[in-house]
């Protein structure tokens, strides 16, 4: 991937480049934030513009054989981490083509996009001291072109302590032109000692303007899809890509949000209750789509009551909506509903019994929707 190709970044690229053409590069890197936002391409345009072989000053050519390798995630001095199902595969090797086809496809690629692809029980990947053993003997192995040798792992977080601990001293003194790049959601997952033995760099949410310039380009999306889409990625172009190719789902929770305002307004309790079996049965991500949703749609009705609608960013059907909407979310109530919301998203990561949250959702928001 050329550095040119990678969305946004612009400060994190050109320290990269700086690095690279003053012969700086730092032995351990950590990337850390959403898997959207883009750490993962831009880990792979700092590793072909570190093995190109006639790069230019500032991006690499894409050209030569290490960009092509780079580029198919084949080379053979960059080598791949990630977590996995440890009775499917206790190391990344068993799965590395299924690993490279889906981050080929989306390098927004994230965990739980993975989990759901490697394992059909949907059971937690995890990057265990087996994991470990193998980074370090492939590191140990002299380069096989001569060059560097790069060890990516991505979701880092996701390593158990054996491992994290079993990898500390070839962290912090790699063999000689050694680099790791450690791929991070939450620093809060990891050792201390992980981190103290690297260089840092916060991946940012993308600004909506990217977003927005970055689907102009590449699909024939509606302006109206997209302008809602951008306003609930939060930054990060994986969710932005996921909202695009569900758009059945996105018109699923405008009618679901829709339904549980009107039955709860009118208490009633039967429609309520049907409500929230259904709500049980959807799969775990597409309950938290929903509850993101629902997230969205009260920031958009303070948006519309407090700035006279200037700073709304939704959907012609949504706008539609919250102009009857908007006047039941208020500075009464919108504490409480965000922190329903926010709480049930956080149950349902936990596995909490999704029929008792979505039921008790329903007769909460009836309670807070006759406040405002």
């Amino acid at each position: 991937m050329l550095f040119k190709d990678v969305i946004g970044h612009i400060d994190l690229k050109n320290k990269f480049i700086q690095d690279v053409n003053t012969n700086q590069v730092s032995h351990a890197h950590l990337l850390l934030g959403d898997m959207g936002y883009g750490g993962l391409p831009l880990a792979l345009a700092f590793i072909q513009f570190l093995m190109c072989e006639n790069k230019s000053s500032n991006d690499s050519c894409g050209q030569c054989s290490a960009c092509i390798k780079v580029q198919k995630l084949e080379h053979p001095d960059v080598h791949f981490t990630f977590p996995t199902v440890q009775s499917n595969a206790k190391t990344s090797d068993p799965q590395f083509s299924l690993w490279k086809d889906l981050v080929l496809k989306n390098p927004y690629l994230n965990l739980n996009q993975w989990a759901t692809q490697s394992d059909d029980k949907g059971r937690k990947p995890i990057i265990s001291v087996h994991q470990s053993e193998q980074v370090i003997k492939k590191l140990t192995l002299k380069s096989f072109e001569g060059g560097y040798k790069v060890s990516v792992i991505w979701m880092a977080e996701e390593m158990n302590a054996a491992c994290a601990n079993k990898l500390l001293k070839i962290i912090e003194e790699p063999p000689k032109d050694t680099v790791f790049i450690l791929l991070v959601e939450s620093e809060e997952n990891m050792l201390p000692t992980i981190l103290s033995r690297t260089q840092i760099s916060k991946v940012k949410q993308l600004h909506d303007d990217e977003l927005t310039a970055f689907f102009k380009e590449k699909s024939s999306v509606s302006q109206d899809l997209l302008k809602s889409v951008v306003a609930r990625s939060e930054g990060s172009l994986g969710t932005a890509i996921h909202l695009l190719n569900s758009s059945d789902t996105v018109n699923s929770n405008f009618t679901r949000f829709v339904e549980l305002m009107r039955i709860c307004y009118k208490k009633e309790v039967i429609p309520m209750m049907n409500w929230a079996e259904k709500m049980s049965k959807l799969g775990r991500e597409d309950q938290k789509q929903f509850l993101k949703y629902t997230l969205y749609i009260v920031r958009q009705s303070l948006m519309k009551n407090y700035t006279d609608g200037q700073l709304m960013r939704s959907s012609s059907q949504e706008k539609e909506f919250l102009e009857k909407f908007a006047r039941f979310i208020t500075g009464n109530n919108v504490n409480e509903f965000n922190t329903l919301f926010n709480d049930a998203y956080y149950g349902v990561e936990r596995n909490a019994n999704a029929k008792l949250l979505f039921t008790n959702i329903t007769f909460e928001v009836m309670r807070y929707i006759h406040r405002a």
